[in-house]
């Protein structure tokens, strides 16, 4: 066996244990369901491949305005993610020390030890009518009796800018670690003052973190399943309780693949929209960040 031979079978062996877990995990399931949204049920135990299941969601004007609903909630949270998790990124790559840097990362990371669920629960327990916030009010005498701050659009965000947010500070830490703090010298130098030089030079560095955050940020919050519902009770109208519906309740497995990709498509057209918009390229995102 030349040398050439033993790298390649190194790198085959090396990327094995990737290429299994992303055949296993993602693109066999992937195909199942693929066959099950072409799957149409003519009669009991009966079936036929179309694209009836898909054709259903076009004729149901309540199925194109929850997931019109998800994908406008869904940017809303990103957007205010970004809002919130920028300033804390520019302050640990930029502005704090190597010791508290590691502090402030590790504190950003603590929420991700808990699951969803205890942490939608938590919140349940801070905006009930019987909560802290509603009681700590009542004690102040802000409030003549309890107020219940759940099952809200309000909420629900919140609850879901809490859980993603971690997930856009990472990539943006990531880019402006990488920025030479010359740069910014040198914009102030030059006569710009903080808003010209976040406009015109930590804004465009950090671009790539920016769609790299907002890129995961949108397809774990419009994939959200616990969160909207806990939080938003019957109130809230999220496309992923209704692929929930068609899979459990109404044990439509076939509708709830075909609404699966659906979502799937609508996303990813929003990021590809996303993409082109901002003039970024994924392969230099996911290379930058």
């Amino acid at each position: 066996m030349t040398q050439s031979d033993i790298k390649r079978l190194s790198l085959i062996l090396l990327f094995m244990p990737f290429a299994l877990w992303i055949l296993l995990l993602i693109v066999l399931p992937h195909i199942g369901m693929g066959v099950l949204a072409l799957r149409e049920k003519v009669a009991p135990r009966v079936y036929e491949f179309g694209f009836g299941n898909f054709i259903e969601f076009l004729h149901e004007p309540i199925y194109w305005n929850t997931l019109l609903r998800t994908g406008s909630m869904s940017l809303l949270v990103t957007a205010l993610a970004l809002l919130a998790g920028f300033p804390i990124a520019y302050y640990i790559a930029k502005v704090a020390g190597w010791r508290t840097r590691g502090a402030l990362f590790l504190l950003c990371l603590v929420p991700l030890w808990v699951s969803d669920l205890i942490r939608a629960f938590g919140w349940i327990l801070l905006l009930r009518e019987t909560g802290v916030i509603s009681s700590a009010l009542q004690a102040i005498g802000l409030l003549n009796g309890p107020v219940e701050l759940l099952y809200n659009d309000v909420t629900v965000v919140i609850g879901l800018v809490y859980t993603v947010i971690l997930f856009m500070i990472v990539p943006l830490v990531s880019t402006l670690d990488g920025m030479d703090d010359a740069m910014i010298e040198a914009g102030y130098n030059l006569g710009g003052n903080g808003w010209t030089v976040l406009r015109r030079i930590i804004v465009p560095y950090a671009m790539p973190g920016i769609v790299s955050g907002c890129i995961i940020v949108f397809m774990l919050t419009a994939g959200s399943y616990l969160t909207p519902i806990l939080l938003g009770g019957k109130n809230s109208s999220w496309f992923t309780e209704t692929i929930y519906e068609q899979f459990i309740t109404r044990y439509n497995w076939e509708s709830g693949a075909a609404f699966g990709f659906l979502l799937l498509a609508f996303t990813s057209l929003v990021v590809w929209l996303g993409l082109k918009l901002s003039r970024q390229t994924l392969a230099g995102t996911i290379a930058r960040s």
